[in-house]
């Protein structure tokens, strides 16, 4: 039996050059720091940056309080645009992370664990949305 061909070859992407992916690098570290510094200014402490797990990464690790803040940073032309980035998918997958995290770091967050989505605009103001997402 012959099958049929694929009529609509699969789309993809062209590779990003080494320089357009030095520039997206750099604009990530910059709104990075721009959150940073805005919990820092809020009163929290930044436990740990780019923390890698077997999950996924965790941008920014925060605590106040024995209060715990996963947080994920999100950087867009607009807030707008950085509000609606964050998919489902990478949802879970920060959730993932974080349990990791608690489990090497016993007795984090004995006031409340809690994600945090910090939004960075291209002017670099940055919006925090506490508590942005639970496990359902």
């Amino acid at each position: 039996m012959i099958e049929p061909s694929n009529p609509k070859p699969r789309m993809t992407a062209p590779a990003a050059t080494p320089a357009v992916r030095a520039a997206a690098e750099a604009r990530g570290r910059a709104a990075e720091d721009r959150a940073a510094a805005a919990l820092v200014a809020d009163g929290f402490v930044v436990l740990a940056r780019r923390c890698r797990t077997p999950a996924g990464e965790l941008d920014l690790v925060a605590a106040r309080d024995g209060l715990l803040a996963f947080c994920e940073v999100k950087a867009r032309k607009t807030l707008t645009e950085a509000a609606f980035s964050l998919a489902p998918r990478q949802q879970a997958r920060l959730l993932a992370a974080g349990e990791w995290w608690l489990g090497q770091n016993p007795g984090q967050g004995a006031a409340g664990v809690r994600f945090d989505v910090l939004l960075v605009d291209v002017a670099g103001r940055v919006r925090r949305v506490v508590d942005a997402f639970r496990l359902e």
